[in-house]
């Protein structure tokens, strides 16, 4: 669907706006893992920007954190945000979230929060992130460019990708891929913490779908969540 000719010619065009706007600017990019994120990476890396933050919590899957590990790109700080079972335990209402009022929260709480603390300690002008419109994503106005509030400046460069074309950079340029994706609903759960999983219809099929993942997470949630050892109760 996207030929390597017309992927090139994108992201030609990409690495020149990214180029123009961050001129004379101190920026860095938003790496989350994610598939966009990964094209991010390298494209930002082509227009010589390196350095780059990743936002985690103390609720990740094993399997993730592994992964980061061995595929970080060279300048990744990691800022964590320190949220864990205890937390989750007294906030009940961010466990699987089933409308997106409370999944946006998780954004807030960890994304943002994280990226915030390293814009402010880096003094950064920019940070860049790999939103794009198709996925319902703020981007900004015109320009792709938002500072919010806290006076943190975000640019979304490839705010006009579509899937396909995302899709096209990590085939044509053999990026390996978190095993987020090969888990179910992986393309739409995207990187996450594991009580932030979505689409999961109930609390029950989400301790199932973690189970089937990771079980280690669900036997530890127990200790501190009602229906996680519900769910294992069940099971015997």
């Amino acid at each position: 669907m996207v030929t390597k000719k017309e992927l090139d010619q994108m992201v030609e065009k990409t690495v020149k706006d990214i180029k123009k706007k961050t001129k004379g600017k101190k920026a860095a990019y938003a790496w989350s893992g994610g598939k966009d994120s990964l094209v991010l990476g390298e494209i930002c890396q082509w227009a010589g920007i390196t350095p780059c933050v990743l936002v985690i919590s103390n609720l990740e899957y094993k399997a993730f954190t592994e992964w980061v590990e061995e595929h970080k790109p060279p300048e990744l700080s990691v800022i964590n945000t320190g949220q864990d079972m205890k937390w989750l335990a007294a906030h009940p209402n961010m466990l699987f979230p089933q409308d997106s009022k409370f999944a946006a929260q998780w954004f807030q709480i960890v994304q943002h929060r994280g990226q915030t603390k390293y814009y402010k300690e880096h003094d950064l002008d920019m940070l860049l992130l790999g939103r794009r419109r198709v996925d319902g994503n703020y981007v900004g106005r015109g320009d792709n460019i938002y500072t919010n509030g806290q006076g943190v400046t975000r640019y979304s460069p490839m705010s006009d990708w579509t899937h396909e074309q995302v899709l096209a950079y990590i085939h044509y340029y053999n990026l390996e891929m978190p095993p987020i994706y090969d888990w179910k609903n992986g393309y739409l759960c995207g990187t996450h913490p594991w009580p932030a999983r979505q689409w999961t219809g109930s609390v029950e099929n989400a301790w199932a779908e973690i189970y089937e993942i990771d079980s280690f997470i669900v036997t530890e949630a127990a200790k501190y969540i009602q229906s996680a050892k519900d769910f294992l109760e069940n099971l015997e």
